[in-house]
Parts: C-alpha cells; structure tokens; sequence
C-alpha cells in the first residue's frame, strides 16, 4: 500500500497550508518549503502533480503491475518523499543530514504531514528507508514535475500566452565521485575488487581457496606501492637512464604476473560457480574480471610495446564507468571527470529543459534541446548559444526552428553574417546570454558540483532532481519576493 498523500489528518496536526514560513530568513530551507506549500496548496497544480507522483508506485513481482495504492503494507507517502529529495538537492545535503532534519527539523516535519498529539509516538525515518524510497524516482518522472511547476512559476509572473520565451542555453561538468585514473591503480581497483568478492562467494560455498583474501590484496597492493613512487629518469647520462628504464619494467612485469594470477584463480572460481548454479555472483565477479583483462592489456601495450592507447579505449572507473575524461580549457582545472550536462533557462530564470551527454559534445546537442524545449514549452522563440555550439548544420537548421537564433559563429565571417550579428535584438540577447552561468552556479551550488549517486541511471536521477529542486526554490523565491512587496504596500497604505 502506497498512497500519494494521507489526506486524513489527526488532532492537533498543522494543515501543509498553514504552515508558517519566515519571510526574512535568507536561509535556503524557507525558499523550498514556500515551493512545495504553493504545489499544495494550488489545487490544479496539486492534482497534476499527484497524478505524476502516483506513476511512481513500484512494480511488484512480476513486473508489470503496480503495488495497490489501497492493500498490502504502508509504504512512505509519495508527497514525503517529494519534499525529501527536494530538501536533499535543494540543500546540496547528503543523506545523513536529510536523516536528521526528516527526525527533527519542525517545519519540515510539518510540511511531510507529521504533527499533532501523535507527534512523540510516530516512529521516525530509517536512515536506510529514505535512500530506498528516494531512488523510487525517475528523470522521467521527475521532467514531468518539473514542466508543471515551470509553468505555475510563469503563471506567477504574469506571462502572457502570447508571451515569448527567451532561451539561455550552455552545459557544464557534473563530476563523478572517482579518484585520479591511471592505469596501475584502476588495476588495482579491479583485482582488489576480485579477491573480495571471490572471497566472499567461496565462504557463502564452505570453499577455503581464498580465505587469506586480506594477505592477497595487501601483497597486491604492496607491487602497486613500488610502481606509484617509481619516477621517470632524468639522468643525462644514457646508461643510468637505461638501466632506470630497464628497473621500471621489471617492476611493471612483476606488477602484471601477480595480476594474471589472480584473474587465473578467479576464473576457476567462476567455473566452480557456475557449476553450482551460482550464476549472480560468477557474473558480479566476471564484470571486475573484463575491467583487470583490459587493464592488464593496457599496461603491457603502453609500458612493454611502448604503444599509445587510444582515448577511446580508455575508462577512467571501474565503479562509475560512465565517467568522461574532459577538458574544457577552464583556467586551474586542467581536467574533470564527470559527464557534462545541457541546461536550457528562461527569461525568468527557471530552467526548461536538461540533457546528461554522454559521449556527445554541444555542436551534437543543440538541435535536439531546441526541440525539446519547444516541445515542453510553447513560446520558445528566441535561443542563445556560446561559440561551442556553432557548426554550419546547427545554423542552417536551428533558423528553421527559430525565430531568432544567436549563435556566434566561429573564425571568419561574411557580410552578412556581421550584419546579423551586429543587429541589436541578436546583441542584446547575446549579451544576456551570460545569465546562464548564475543558473550554473546556482545547480552546482545545490547539489550538481560532484554526483555521489551510483550508475549511469543514478546520475540521471540525480541530475534531474536537482534540476526540479532548482526550480521549486526559484519558485519559493519567486513567491516570498512578491508577499514582501504586498507587506510593503499594506504598511504604507495603512
């Protein structure tokens, strides 16, 4: 049983539209809790957004059909776990901390239904609970939320239908919580990861081949030690360099044997598995295996063939192998391991549209975020690019999707190129297309500066819930700006 909302209230509990918020507080908690208050408490707004959150009840065994909203045992309500992953996003916390505001922090206790007589006896939130229902999200789920509350926010502002919209759009890199990749520690990452779980695979079994698993990682990591403080030679002298030259391979080769001999050992842990019927583990084991056999290939074509690897053939994490090698010319951050993501932002500063690009570069992306937006958004008549976008193809068809485009265009440029790039609409929109990177700041400040959750389907999620938080927060403020205003006027009227 999982509903969207209790509607049901107990004594004494404080309804979500009543819940005072302080409207001098700079803090960034207020701004979340008057973005959710005004989804609740705006009934059309309220009903579409409980009809997406109903979507999100989860499968039961066979796959197909949802959990009933009315039987079985009481799942988290769907609002409470709206508010928790905005409040996570919103406050760029971890889970930690959403732990212990969920438990003790009263307005928003009061804005997850919490309240009344009942208040002491109400058994509180699992640490564990909260990731569990957290990653009930989709980004599907989550766009659709955040179309709703774009538009309740251009509702607000008083936009015209006829009204157009004005796009920024730009990317940028959210990293992946990775160290520095090199090829000696990532074997290090895939062989330790072996032995622990062959290890843990064979006690499951009464097997005792790896019950010194411990020793092996340490002498695993003890080779790994030798290597990361060798340096290359800076001798002048030909011999000395030689005979460093000739030490390092050694060290590279003995490194490479003992590495073989695990994958040795596990592959016939994998055999034995199979023939047990242990296929989960054997292929848990299989895919840190495929990532040591790459690795093993790499080193040995770099350092004994004296090979260059390709950047294709390159991964740069064998927890998140996902993760881009990027270099976008940033002064002090030579590199970032991430994976860029595209942002469309409005005229009024709410974010429209979001893409995560993998293997994909802004020339790539511009037509397709063009037209998503338009397909979300009706209006969207203008949109700004940096140079970064420019390509001959993205001109000539984004000027028949647009009816004003400003996208500079790079190197030389003809006549009439510079007659329409010095026209005034094409500068001003371009001089306010550096807005965008407040709307940077503002996601990386909020939770899109390093990526904590797992996989390429957690990062989605991830990304889009911070784009829904940004949101909800632009809306709060939106909202809280315009109560000042009125406060003001009644106290010089009065």
């Amino acid at each position: 049983m999982r509903k969207v909302i209790n509607e049901q209230m107990v004594f004494g509990q404080t309804d979500i539209s009543a819940i005072r918020i302080d409207p001098k507080s700079r803090d960034d908690i207020p701004r979340l809790l008057r973005g959710l208050q005004h989804i609740y408490t705006q009934p059309e707004l309220r009903d579409r957004v409980f009809a997406i959150l109903a979507d999100m009840r989860p499968v039961q065994a066979d796959g197909k059909t949802k959990v009933s909203a009315e039987k079985g045992r009481p799942g988290m309500d769907l609002w409470k776990i709206l508010v928790l992953g905005v409040m996570r996003l919103g406050l760029n916390a971890d889970y930690d901390r959403i732990h212990d505001l969920a438990n003790y922090h009263l307005a928003i206790r009061e804005m997850l239904g919490h309240g009344g007589w009942a208040e002491n006896t109400d058994e509180p939130y699992h640490l564990q609970t909260i990731k569990d229902n957290l990653s009930l999200f989709t980004p599907e789920i989550l766009d659709r939320i955040n179309q709703d509350v774009v538009q309740a926010g251009h509702v607000l502002l008083k936009k015209r239908p006829d009204e157009g919209l004005a796009g920024r759009c730009d990317s940028f890199v959210v990293e992946t919580q990775v160290h520095y990749p090199t090829d000696i520690n990532l074997l290090l990452d895939a062989v330790r990861k072996t032995i622990e779980t062959c290890s843990r695979a064979a006690h499951a079994q009464g097997w005792t081949e790896w019950r010194q698993w411990r020793y092996l990682q340490h002498s695993f990591k003890k080779s790994y030690r030798i290597l990361q403080k060798i340096k290359h030679s800076t001798a002048q002298d030909p011999q000395k360099r030689a005979a460093h030259e000739a030490r390092m391979v050694e060290a590279y080769s003995a490194y490479l044997v003992l590495a073989e001999q695990h994958v040795s050992k596990a592959t016939e842990t994998i055999n034995a598995l199979k023939t047990e019927g242990m296929f989960e583990p054997a292929q848990q084991i299989e895919g840190y295996l495929e990532h040591a056999r790459r690795q093993i290939n790499q080193i040995s074509r770099r350092v004994l063939q004296g090979e260059k690897i390709p950047h294709s053939e390159k991964v740069f994490s064998i927890f998140e192998p996902h993760t881009e090698w990027i270099s976008k010319g940033k002064a002090g951050v030579p590199v970032e391991l991430g994976l860029r993501v595209c942002i469309v932002e409005d005229q009024y500063r709410f974010i429209l549209h979001h893409a995560v690009m993998e293997q994909t570069t802004d020339a790539q992306i511009a037509v397709p975020m063009v037209k998503e937006a338009q397909a979300r958004f009706r209006g969207v008549s203008s949109m700004s690019f940096d140079k970064g976008f420019h390509s001959p193809a993205n001109q000539t068809e984004l000027r028949e999707i647009l009816p004003m485009l400003v996208l500079p265009k790079k190197g030389r440029k003809s006549a009439d190129e510079k007659v329409r790039e010095s026209a005034s609409e094409f500068v001003h929109l371009r001089h306010q297309h550096s807005a965008v990177e407040s709307a940077i700041n503002a996601l990386e400040q909020h939770g899109l500066d390093i990526c904590p959750d797992h996989g390429i389907a957690g990062f989605k999620r991830y990304v889009a819930m911070a784009v829904l938080a940004r949101n909800i927060h632009r809306l709060g403020a939106v909202l809280m700006t315009q109560e000042a205003e009125q406060r003001c006027i009644y106290r010089k009227a009065a």
